[in-house]
């Protein structure tokens, strides 16, 4: 038995998923508020006004077991296909996440959904040959970086081009400042970004304490702030690397405030390398990890850059480490650099204002809404 009403159906499994997903959802709603929406995602996804059958992109999902979260998704894959067999869905948005949303993109298809990735998966840097998969499993790509439209469109995917959900919004220095109850003071200002999952602060927490006390070492006047991405990852954050040394604070919910208030970051590589592009600020990216996954990333991965700034700007515009297995000594001379010549922090921030023009006059809520309604519409011909 089904339902008459046909349903709209988003699934994202990281909280970058959620935060993508809830402005297009209230994009669409803005725009056919009679629409079902329904979605196995997070609170973002909610308040945006889905219909939540599942919450699989809460922070506390971050850092569990590998194998705890295959077999999590696993169940959710199960328990999507089970729901879809009584409702009739007429879109799937897997958002991001494809070794996740792969597997029910081909059981929503074989049902007769019409599949929109809304994030393109990056096969152009980790293995253009599975272009064949996402043909059979799409049909629509919504990206977010420029290049990807034709990229895709060359290789027979339909795909469009919408800006980007950080790159097209403005700062939120409002929202921020109410969380900014601490401004640490002092000279270079030097801004942490421990990543957004608990293995990536364990990971790279000691590595970027190392980093900001050889600068403080040479610019006794350091300030530091270690900016987290949450509360869970602020405690983990202290956890792992202990009492804090003086001129340094940890303040959560504020990069926006942060990008704003540093002279340059040291990042653990993510989406927060595109608030530091936004804000027109120097970072250094990082992702410390084995040699044996070093080596193995290198293999697989085809572009000659793994920062997104990098990416976009098609040159080495900021110093990136990513993935990392050797000395810190590199990366120590990479801050001291910086810290010490504002001059060469003007000419990166001169290259991210580039960077940031190609994105401009987009709306990626809007944009996306429009394409995921046009194929909706088709489907129900």
């Amino acid at each position: 038995m089904t339902v008459s009403k046909s349903v709209i159906l988003f699934t994202a499994f990281e909280p970058s998923g959620d935060a993508h997903a809830a402005p297009v959802i209230a994009a669409i709603l803005r725009r056919e508020p009679h629409l079902r929406i329904v979605a196995w995602g997070g609170p973002k996804m909610q308040a945006a006004g889905a219909e939540m059958m599942g919450r699989t992109a809460d922070d506390g999902e971050m850092g569990i077991p590998a194998l705890r979260k295959v077999l999590a998704i696993r169940k959710t894959a199960q328990e999507i296909s089970r729901w879809a067999e009584m409702h009739a869905v007429s879109v799937h948005v897997p958002v991001d996440s494809p070794a996740a949303n792969f597997p029910m993109c081909a059981r929503l298809k074989r049902r007769g959904a019409k599949v929109v990735h809304l994030v393109a998966p990056q096969i152009w840097a980790w293995g253009p040959w599975r272009i064949r998969k996402l043909r059979r499993l799409t049909d629509h790509v919504i990206c977010l970086l420029p290049f990807e439209e034709s990229w895709f469109r060359e290789r027979g995917v339909p795909a469009t081009f919408v800006g980007h959900p950080v790159l097209n919004d403005p700062h939120d220095l409002v929202q921020s400042a109410g969380a900014w109850t601490v401004a640490p003071t002092g000279d270079p200002r030097l801004l942490l970004l421990p990543g957004s999952r608990s293995i990536e602060v364990d990971r790279n927490a000691p590595l970027l304490m190392e980093v900001a006390a050889a600068v403080r070492a040479k610019f006794s006047q350091t300030s530091t702030l270690i900016a987290a991405a949450n509360p869970n990852i602020a405690r983990r954050f202290t956890q792992v690397v202990g009492e804090l040394p003086e001129r340094t604070t940890v303040l959560t919910g504020v990069i926006d405030r942060a990008a704003a208030w540093c002279d340059f970051a040291v990042a653990v590589s993510g989406t927060v390398s595109l608030d530091m592009t936004r804000a027109h600020k120097p970072l250094i990216g990082v992702y410390q990890t084995s040699r044996v996954a070093s080596w193995g990333a290198k293999v697989m991965l085809r572009s000659p850059w793994r920062l997104l700034p990098n990416i976009l700007a098609q040159r080495t515009l900021v110093p990136e480490f990513v993935p990392w297995a050797g000395s810190s000594t590199p990366i120590i001379e990479a801050a001291l650099r910086f810290a010490g010549d504002q001059k060469l922090r003007e000419q990166v921030s001169a290259g991210m204002r580039l960077v940031t023009a190609s994105f401009a006059g987009h709306d990626p809520g809007e944009e996306s809404a429009a394409v995921i309604l046009a194929v909706q519409r088709a489907s129900t011909r």
